[in-house]
């Protein structure tokens, strides 16, 4: 039994890249991980895999298409039925398009994906957390964070030029302000807030997206490397009291002064409290 048996942990986009390697180390600790992905194939690959490579591992798994607002609150109640607690969330599902791509909901897809997707799911879950406590919420961020730049007026980029790497860019930086502003909600009920730059990792969303990066994939860091500090902020107890901290390399570093904004903090989470249609609890 590993020194987190009977702990849970709950991965988003787990069946491959970052997100599964994330899920392989948490399983090395003995705890139950629970892969939260889209496709039931590629998450019993994945799940596959990770037994095959973790011998006795308790993986789970949970479908939800996270572009959907009711699939990630049916996965949400799912995982509170299925599991009595949960002992860290880690938010690392992500999206990215070229052109502008509306969801189901009519939602630009990395909007919904990348930011309002974690943001829905975190507070659906926040109560088991609480329960859990001391318990934690991981987020992946970017360095691409630093191009990001809230326009308040047209966040999902409706009016003018659409930009997918701008996009790309805002939803980064959203992952930020949610972490800071989730870190100040949550203060002293035991749940904390980090959020991560995992460097530039050989991973499927980054190659698909951007064929001509495949000439440097030598140089560029492995989704096992790229999870190390993903998985040392879930468990480490180093980190057992940081909170609304922005971490690469397992060390805390400086965002943004633009991601360090409380006032732009709050003001997203009430916009998208409002977006995916729940009660903004605290202030």
């Amino acid at each position: 039994m590993g020194e987190m048996s009977g702990r849970v942990f709950v991965v988003t986009g787990a069946s491959g890249g970052i997100g599964k390697e994330t899920a392989k180390g948490l399983a090395r600790t003995g705890a139950t991980v629970v892969l939260l992905v889209r496709s039931h194939e590629r998450g019993e690959a994945a799940r596959g895999e990770i037994v095959r490579d973790v011998p006795g591992a308790d993986v789970q798994l949970v479908l939800a298409d996270l572009s959907v607002q009711a699939e990630v609150r049916r996965a949400a109640a799912e995982i509170i039925a299925r599991f009595p607690r949960v002992d860290a969330l880690v938010n690392n599902a992500a999206s990215f398009a070229w052109k502008r791509t509306p969801t189901p909901d009519g939602i630009e897809v990395q909007w919904a994906v990348n930011h309002l997707a974690p943001f829905l799911l975190t507070n659906l879950l926040l109560d088991r957390l609480k329960e859990s406590a001391p318990s934690r919420v991981v987020s992946m961020s970017s360095g691409a964070h630093k191009g990001g730049r809230m326009d308040w007026d047209d966040l999902q980029m409706e009016r003018g030029r659409y930009s997918g790497l701008g996009m790309y860019a805002r939803t980064k930086l959203a992952n930020l302000l949610f972490t800071r502003e989730l870190a100040r909600r949550t203060r002293g009920t035991g749940v904390t807030a980090t959020a991560m730059h995992p460097g530039v990792v050989a991973t499927d969303l980054l190659l698909k997206s951007f064929p001509p990066i495949r000439l440097f994939r030598r140089w560029m860091r492995t989704p096992e490397e790229g999870a190390a500090t993903t998985v040392y902020l879930a468990t480490s107890p180093e980190v057992a009291e940081a909170s609304g901290e922005y971490f690469i390399d397992r060390r805390p570093a400086t965002p943004t002064a633009a991601a360090m904004d409380g006032d732009a903090a709050r003001r997203l989470w009430e916009l998208s409290a409002r977006m995916v249609g729940i009660e903004d609890r605290a202030s």
